[in-house]
């Protein structure tokens, strides 16, 4: 029972997210094709430079280059980890690169499947420690085809995955790309009527792939709490580099 159970959310998570984009990722995971894999991205975005095989560079700061508010109800998000992907890089402080995160001396790869959407950074925002956050830049996981490492998009939140890790919020802010299959949806009860499953995929994954009990699911928030949680953080980033 459990056996079949697992095989079918297995497999709705695998329907979920491009098929292309998971042989990238499963390539890359093994070793093979990192160099390719890296070049294709930067290729596909040209104002996104590769510095060695581990750095990529934009013509702007992935940290501070863009306003974390992109128009109405709507945000920007650096692209860190495609979705499908199994590379995890992120947006470097205080220089603003994109690296490739290290882990005992290599390049990390999580060993799960491929990210169920592109996994990014708001620019120009961080959660304080004093509201339970870490500090670091918001996460966003962005639902819609996969987009090249190092892209910079406008996108709506949507709604936030409510997280724990070892204690400290690492929530996720959920949002839809303006373009491809999700842009029309504005809040998550609309997603889980008209794509059921999806939010299940998200919660499984992220109470997940860092191995079992690491995080702590709690749920989700709506659309007006993660526009909530930018213009917090983002309040809490100015502040902190407010020059004296």
């Amino acid at each position: 029972m459990f056996a079949t159970h697992q095989t079918r959310l297995e497999g709705r998570f695998f329907a979920a997210i491009a098929p292309c984009s998971l042989l990238l990722a499963w390539g890359c995971a093994g070793g093979a094709h990192v160099g390719a894999h890296v070049g294709a991205h930067v290729g596909a975005t040209p104002d996104v430079r590769q510095i060695d095989a581990h750095t990529l560079r934009g013509a702007r700061s992935f940290l501070t280059g863009w306003p974390a508010q992109a128009g109405a109800g709507l945000i920007h998000v650096v692209v860190e980890i495609p979705a499908g992907d199994v590379q995890k890089w992120e947006v470097s402080k205080p220089d603003g690169a994109l690296r490739w995160e290290m882990k005992a001396g290599k390049p990390r790869v999580i060993p799960f499947v491929g990210y169920p959407g592109n996994y990014g950074m708001v620019p120009r925002t961080l959660l304080p420690k004093s509201a339970g956050g870490d500090g670091d830049p918001l996460d966003v996981l962005v639902l819609g085809p996969p987009r090249p490492r190092g892209t910079v998009l406008k996108v709506r939140p949507i709604g936030v995955l409510r997280l724990l890790d070892r204690g400290e919020i690492d929530d996720k802010i959920i949002a839809v790309d303006a373009e491809g299959s999700f842009s029309a949806f504005t809040d998550m009860p609309q997603l889980q009527q008209q794509r059921p499953g999806v939010t299940r995929i998200v919660e499984l994954f992220f109470g997940n792939y860092k191995g079992p009990g690491k995080l702590i699911t709690k749920g989700f928030g709506g659309a007006e709490v993660a526009l909530k949680m930018v213009a917090l953080s983002a309040n809490a980033f100015e502040r902190a580099h407010r020059k004296p």
